[in-house]
């Protein structure tokens, strides 16, 4: 099992989430995040005068899937979330030791 982490623009949550169901990931938690890569933030007018923005808000979705459906997730979410610009995000991939269905007791890939 793996858990992948996607950092992406918030408006590309929706797209995300259609990619990530259509392909079978039935859970997903979501966060406002904010944060800064090479871009280092954005510079923004507030009333004639010039300010740096340093975090840039983004949104942190999180699932846990099987091994061999990390390769489409990827897939999904990178199409899903690319625009082509400065800032579209990352995805990381996590080992995952365990899971447990805290309703059910079921651990493993059942748990999922």
């Amino acid at each position: 099992m793996r858990k992948i982490e996607i950092i992406t623009r918030p408006f590309k949550l929706d797209d995300v989430k259609k990619a990530l169901t259509d392909i079978g990931v039935h859970g997903m938690t979501v966060s406002e995040v904010k944060g800064f890569g090479r871009q280092r933030g954005h510079k923004e007018i507030y009333r004639g005068a010039e300010y740096q923005v340093d975090f840039v808000p983004k949104v942190k979705i999180e699932v846990v899937v099987a091994l061999d459906a990390v390769p489409q997730v990827i897939k999904a979410v990178s199409d899903a979330s690319r625009t082509g610009q400065v800032g579209d995000g990352k995805i990381f991939i996590l080992p995952v030791e365990d899971v447990v269905r805290i309703r059910t007791g079921e651990t493993g890939p059942a748990a999922i």
